[in-house]
């Protein structure tokens, strides 16, 4: 998906905020003379504090976080449990939180609220002796509001009480009176997403609530070996990894970071969520009617994924790609990412086809449109993401998504192809975008059976003839794929 790329900004205090200095990745220094808390509790703490008090993205600041503290190994690996299992149950902890405390989680102090998620979630997701638990978050409120050790002390032993089960038993709706808002608790999901997920499968409950399930595991790594540099197997062998179930490119990583990957530090691979790589490749597929195939265009290349996954495809085959991206930053990773290949980088709006003279109308061979989305198909890899977004995000969305793909059927040729993509099953994004894309469309279109265009066999894709990629069905990331032909 193309988008505006996460980053940390700039680190800003809060409003009254009268803490420690802050470090360099906007970490609060423990007060003097208080005890630190244990260093994995710690980086999960400023990670999940960095988070809600600067709008950071735990996947950006979690591997600062530990390569500042040095942690590596068991340390790193139950920091990272800690944070990402804290974002994503955040629903349901404050909601247990708010009974233990007696008062809503939104009145209190946010150090010591964010030290009470990571203790709770302890309690209630993990092995960690509930003792243990209260008595390491109480050591970390102590560095971080001192204040609020004795408060904290008594709201995670009233958490303790109970398990997770006889909570979730206490607090949520009963299934048969409020299905939405029972999936939503137990499944720590908003409500507008879960309703969302469940129109998007036909209204069965059942399987939603297997989608959520899927969403609050912790995903594989899929890295992506790029055409004509690494053969799979091979990058396979090099990583311990095992070939990808669908895409011929594909190897999934055993643990450890991508980062440490020679392949990929060497630009032989990249990091590629399975379901990625599937829509570039059915684009690439794709059958034409008539005409050359020389010509590619990436309208939303950002930041380079698929781009360098097409440009190794189109150098095997003789043709070339364009990668369009708005954000100049962006331009440069897909620069990078697409460096070595048939492709040439250009700055600009992908809707300007036709008025912008390097992006001609009705020129383009294949045309993939990887709309900027709300990315709710991507919410297992962004623990924090399903927190921020909110209904009001999809009317301008959409109306760029439309705007998006009605270039994109400007700028194909007669009997070209473009593949319209988005991270995300809801419906406004994915059928009706489509839709009214093509009741605009000045040109004349036929939408094509994406289902046929991925790999034979694939179960659950959907009524077609669009697609849709599944998390607890297929192990990607939830993509939608439609495929539509220019035909007059």
């Amino acid at each position: 998906m193309s988008r505006q790329a996460p980053g940390r900004r700039p680190v800003r205090g809060r409003p009254g905020d009268r803490g420690g200095r802050r470090g360099e990745h906007g970490r609060r220094a423990p007060r003097a003379g208080r005890p630190p808390s244990d260093p994995a509790r710690q980086a999960a703490y400023e990670t999940i504090a960095a988070v809600h008090r600067d709008d950071a993205y735990a996947n950006l600041v979690l591997p600062a976080v530990l390569r500042d503290m040095g942690l590596g190994g068991r340390d790193a690996a139950f920091a990272t449990e800690l944070s990402y299992g804290t974002l994503r149950s955040l629903g349901t902890l404050d909601a247990i939180l708010a009974r233990a405390a007696d008062r809503e989680v939104a009145r209190i102090d946010p150090p010591a609220r964010d030290a009470l998620r990571l203790g709770a979630y302890q309690i209630l997701h993990t092995r960690v002796p509930p003792h243990a638990a209260v008595s390491s978050t109480v050591d970390l409120v102590r560095s971080v509001a001192p204040g609020a050790a004795g408060f904290a002390n008594a709201v995670l032993r009233r958490v303790a009480e109970r398990d997770l089960q006889a909570w979730l038993a206490e607090l949520a709706p009963a299934y048969d009176a409020d299905p939405i808002g029972h999936l939503a608790l137990v499944h720590s999901h908003p409500q507008w997403i879960v309703r969302s997920f469940a129109e998007a499968l036909g209204g069965d409950l059942a399987e939603t609530a297997r989608l959520l399930d899927a969403d609050n595991e912790r995903p594989p790594v899929h890295l992506c070996a790029r055409p004509g540099r690494i053969d799979p197997t091979e990058l396979a062998d090099q990583t311990g990894g095992t070939p990808g179930a669908f895409s011929p490119y594909a190897v999934y990583l055993p643990g450890g970071s991508p980062g440490d990957v020679a392949a990929v530090g060497a630009g032989l691979a990249h990091v590629q969520d399975e379901g990625s790589q599937l829509v570039a490749l059915a684009l690439a597929g794709a059958e034409l009617a008539g005409g050359p195939d020389t010509s590619w265009l990436d309208l939303c290349a950002g930041p380079g994924g698929k781009a360098a996954l097409l440009a190794g495809l189109a150098a095997e085959r003789g043709a070339t790609l364009t990668a369009v991206e708005v954000a100049e930053h962006r331009a440069r990773l897909v620069e990078q990412a697409v460096r070595g290949y048939p492709a040439t980088v250009l700055h600009a709006d992908g809707r300007s086809v036709g008025a912008d003279p390097a992006l001609p109308a009705g020129t383009f061979d294949r045309v993939l449109v990887d709309a900027p989305c709300t990315g709710l198909g991507a919410l297992r890899r962004r623990p924090e993401a399903r927190w921020r977004r909110q209904p009001s995000d999809l009317p301008p969305l959409t109306r760029l998504q439309r705007e998006l793909l009605g270039a994109a059927l400007r700028a194909v040729r007669p009997g070209g192809v473009v593949a319209y993509v988005t991270c995300s099953p809801h419906v406004v994004e994915t059928r009706v975008t489509v839709a009214e894309a093509i009741r605009r469309a000045a040109v004349e279109v036929a939408e094509m059976d994406a289902r046929t265009a991925l790999p034979p066999g694939m179960p659950g894709l959907g009524e077609g003839p669009a697609a849709m990629l599944w998390p607890h069905r297929h192990g990607t990331d939830a993509m939608f794929l439609a495929l539509l032909r220019r035909t007059g």
